[in-house]
């Protein structure tokens, strides 16, 4: 066998080239070998071989990194939740939206809802609270302010109001409270002045609400230095309050402010 040298393109493999020697046809009955190679030129470097790629292993239920995770999460989502439960105490409950006196007929279009805190549930017992059912009477038995919370003991039927009527009064100014106004529920004193001594029995109006305080410096007021107040009592404590008036010499009047 003659050998036979080819020799593949100088550059087209990248730097290295391709040789293959070859060897005429064999006569019948020989063997043919075939050598292929890769020159090496001078220079050359020779990368490092790479490791192979190992995947990582999940951890098992035992690990113990698992169960502290998840016991971090579930600490953290248990005391979020008592935090905006501790947040949100309040109780939607019913207020009025304006004045009103006693024997006003208060209308579901009169109250509003407020979210309110008590820091005892026995006070709102006292109380509407939205999802209860209110009365179909609501005639209000004494006054009530813009924004104050509908009491239960403020309302009752129309016969309790029937024999309220509104007394007005004038006070010296420095005998009456600056904080009294519409809807505060006040006792009223009598004393004679030239007696200087308050009648026997207490008040002569006790426990009489406020239906008008007009301003010390509008109107009255600003006129005679004195302030009027307008009340709602029964018949019979009117009555009886002019029938004390009467009896004393230059009477003098104080108002005391109840709660």
């Amino acid at each position: 066998m003659t050998p036979s040298s080819h020799p593949g393109p100088p550059d087209g493999d990248g730097g290295r080239g391709l040789w293959m020697t070859c060897f005429a046809a064999p006569e019948r009955g020989h063997h043919v070998g075939v050598s292929l190679g890769t020159a090496h030129q001078p220079g050359a470097r020779v990368s490092a071989p790479v490791p192979p790629a190992t995947r990582a292993a999940r951890p098992g239920w035992r690990d113990p990194r698992l169960w502290i995770g998840l016991l971090i999460v579930t600490v953290s989502v248990l005391g979020g939740a008592r935090l905006l439960a501790a947040a949100d105490d309040t109780v939607a409950v019913w207020a009025v939206s304006g004045d009103a006196g006693p024997g006003a007929e208060l209308t579901t279009a009169d109250l509003v809802a407020h979210r309110v805190r008590f820091a005892d549930d026995g006070d709102l017992e006292g109380y509407f609270t939205v999802d209860d059912e209110l009365p179909a009477d609501l005639h209000l038995v004494r006054g009530v302010t813009a924004g104050e919370l509908l009491p239960r003991a403020a309302l009752g039927s129309a016969s309790d109001t029937g024999d309220t009527v509104e007394l007005p009064i004038a006070v010296e100014a420095e005998q009456v409270p600056a904080s009294v106004q519409t809807g505060s529920v006040v006792d009223v004193y009598l004393v004679g002045q030239g007696k200087g001594r308050s009648l026997e029995g207490g008040p002569v109006l006790a426990e009489a609400t406020v239906v008008d305080a007009p301003s010390p410096d509008a109107g009255f007021g600003a006129a005679t230095g004195r302030r009027q107040l307008v009340l709602a009592v029964p018949e019979a404590d009117a009555a009886a309050y002019f029938a004390a008036v009467g009896r004393v010499d230059s009477p003098l009047l104080t108002v005391v402010r109840k709660g």
